[in-house]
């Protein structure tokens, strides 16, 4: 048995539902961003409690296709930006559609109806997220960044975190407040 679950966006996430899951007494078969898998389905209580719980940390139990479309396509962009280095060997909507077996089309209209934005600019907004992180680190260079991200060249990336942020990436880096966002907020 599956079951999805919004707002996981790192592996602290992953760790802190399994924990909470076996607290319960459910074992799980795996736990990945968004969606954990059972072996068999909830007993008694076992879901109200496990709601309950998750509410508490900032989770939530989804119910409806819609809803665990949207969260199946968050995932995916978030673990592809932020986990997997960026490593896209096609573009993005042969990707989500090849990853959730549906046409992108569909995926397009429908996240853009439920989130009020696109999937090419939640992407980019996630893109936008990690070079604040990368830079905040100050480990890597404005060309190694965009390499990183699969930029074109520092130019786009520029550009692009201008329209974002209001800043240049130079400037960012000598702010003293980065103003860096949660994943699950974007």
């Amino acid at each position: 048995m599956k079951f999805y679950i919004k707002n996981m966006v790192c592996d602290r996430c992953k760790m802190v539902v399994k924990a909470e899951l076996e607290k319960i007494e459910i074992f799980p078969v795996s736990v990945e961003l968004g969606e954990v898998e059972l072996l068999e389905n909830f007993k008694d209580n076992q879901k109200q409690d496990l709601e309950k719980k998750l509410q508490s940390l900032g989770f939530e139990l989804l119910e409806d296709k819609t809803t665990i479309t949207i969260e199946k396509v968050k995932c995916l962009i978030v673990n592809l930006v932020h986990h997997q280095n960026n490593e896209l060997k096609t573009n993005l909507s042969s990707y989500l559609s090849e990853q959730l077996g549906q046409d992108y089309n569909t995926l397009s209209n429908l996240f853009s109806e439920v989130q009020g934005t696109t999937i090419e600019h939640y992407f980019i907004a996630q893109k936008i997220e990690k070079v604040k992180e990368l830079l905040m680190y100050k480990e890597l260079t404005l060309s190694e960044i965009a390499i990183k991200l699969n930029y074109s060249d520092v130019a786009h990336l520029s550009n692009q975190f201008k329209k974002i942020t209001g800043v240049t990436p130079t400037h960012f880096k000598q702010l003293k407040e980065n103003n860096r966002l949660q994943i699950d907020g974007l």
